[in-house]
């Protein structure tokens, strides 16, 4: 069933979306304080999976039947090691920069798109990839306060692009809950192999932290669905860009993480670069039609 078109109630999903995702982000840093990345990773995949167990019931074994296993295999694994990285990052980094560089995934999207799916870039999102590494550049800091970390949020970021692009070339011919189905089977069974070295039992206050990030982690996809079902990307995906203002805020009231000027003029740059690349892919779309 089709949601009813309206930028405000799309806006509102986003804004909604990243505030739990920025939530979801200090709960995970919370959690890297006492627990191994490893369980991090596989409860969340976890509790995604069993979140799925009613669609696959109703549906039975139909809804895994695919011609696209490769393609399946190849979004699986790129994005979980993109959580793995992420994760990372988010235990290691202050809040803020640990969601800037996350914004960073639409400008790789291009440069994967063109150099997988023959797509051109267009001009405007030459630019916002120019644009874009700028601000990279800048929060990066080469030099004496240069933190290896943030090329681990990078990668995180590149990686997630490439698992993107092979949503965008599996909704040609698969239905998006199987596209989700089959990641969270795919992550799960990736990332319960290193628990076989990386296990440690959790307190009770270390449960309810995982069982939190399941959750936290649900609430934005649903979120995030619906505020895409509600109005077009190029409407209102700039305020998924909201997220670095969330994890600033976040960051600051809780570990006292203040921005130096080289983030806040390169979290500019990466929020203009977005609004660029979005427009581009608007006109591309309009070009297509």
């Amino acid at each position: 069933m089709g949601y009813k078109q309206s930028i405000v109630r799309g806006a509102i999903f986003i804004l909604a979306a990243e505030l739990m995702l920025t939530i979801n982000g200090a709960i995970i840093k919370l959690a890297s304080d006492g627990l191994p990345n490893e369980m991090i990773v596989f409860f969340r995949n976890l509790f995604g999976l069993l979140s799925l167990m009613p669609i696959f019931a109703r549906e039975g074994t139909a809804i895994i039947q695919t011609q696209k296993l490769h393609l399946h295999l190849v979004r699986g694994i790129c994005g979980v090691t993109a959580m793995y990285s992420l994760f990372f990052v988010l235990g290691n980094l202050k809040l803020a920069n640990a969601m800037l560089l996350k914004a960073t995934i639409p400008i790789f999207i291009p440069l994967v798109a063109f150099s997988w799916l023959k797509e051109r870039i267009p001009v405007v999102a030459r630019l916002a990839i120019a644009v874009g590494f700028c601000g990279v550049f800048l929060i990066l800091k080469p030099g004496a306060d240069f933190n290896w970390v943030m090329l681990v949020g990078l990668m995180s970021s590149a990686v997630a692009s490439v698992s993107m692009v092979t949503i965008r070339k599996l909704s040609a011919t698969e239905p998006a809950v199987r596209t989700v189905l089959y990641f969270a089977i795919i992550a799960s069974l990736v990332s319960v192999v290193p628990l076989a070295w990386a296990w440690k039992t959790p307190t009770i206050n270390e449960w309810l932290l995982l069982i939190s990030v399941g959750i936290c982690s649900t609430l934005v996809q649903l979120l995030t669905t619906r505020g895409y079902a509600s109005a077009p990307a190029s409407q209102v995906g700039i305020f998924s860009y909201s997220s670095v203002v969330f994890g600033a805020l976040v960051g600051w009231l809780f570990w006292n993480e203040l921005w130096d000027v080289n983030s806040f003029i390169g979290a500019i740059f990466i929020t203009a670069a977005g609004f660029l690349a979005l427009r581009s892919r608007e006109k591309t779309v309009s070009v297509n039609e």
